[in-house]
């Protein structure tokens, strides 16, 4: 017979692995492209999962019916920890781009953190923010995990 102890921490275990594993699921969303009839941008890779060092393309696309207007050439693209902690963002001029309906635009990352230290292995969270014609922001993110 096992101990009213043991029980209780497989019980918790099993629960907090359920709980962990929902949780995660909202962070490996595998639905990247989506084209909807109100302001919308999603965020594309080609795969979730990256070896260390491997260049990750990015696809930013206007999957909405209006244009979606940012306040310089790096389309809004930022990539951070889980944390929050900003590790990258390409260079760009505060020139206002715009993408129409349909329209996209590549970035690459070469795993380079801005700081020029190289990422480690892990979760990375790539986001895009914008503003629609009506002047709401308009937000998609996506994450990546980066292996050895």
């Amino acid at each position: 017979m096992l101990a009213k102890s043991l029980v209780i921490f497989i019980a918790i275990g099993v629960v907090s692995g359920f709980a962990y594993g929902v949780y995660l699921m909202d962070f490996k969303s595998t639905h990247q492209l989506v084209y909807v009839d109100d302001p919308s941008i999603s965020l594309v890779t080609e795969k979730f999962d990256f070896k260390k060092g491997e260049e990750i393309k990015i696809r930013i696309v206007n999957s909405g019916t209006t244009p979606i207007t940012f306040s310089d050439t790096s389309y809004g693209l930022r990539i951070t920890g889980l944390s929050g902690i900003l590790m990258y963002s390409p260079t760009s001029a505060q020139v206002v781009s715009t993408l129409e309906p349909g329209d996209e635009i590549e970035f690459s990352w070469d795993q380079i953190k801005n700081d020029g230290d190289v990422a480690l292995e892990g979760l990375y969270k790539i986001s895009a923010k914008g503003l629609d014609d009506k002047g709401d922001q308009v937000e998609k993110s996506t994450t990546v995990t980066i292996w050895k």
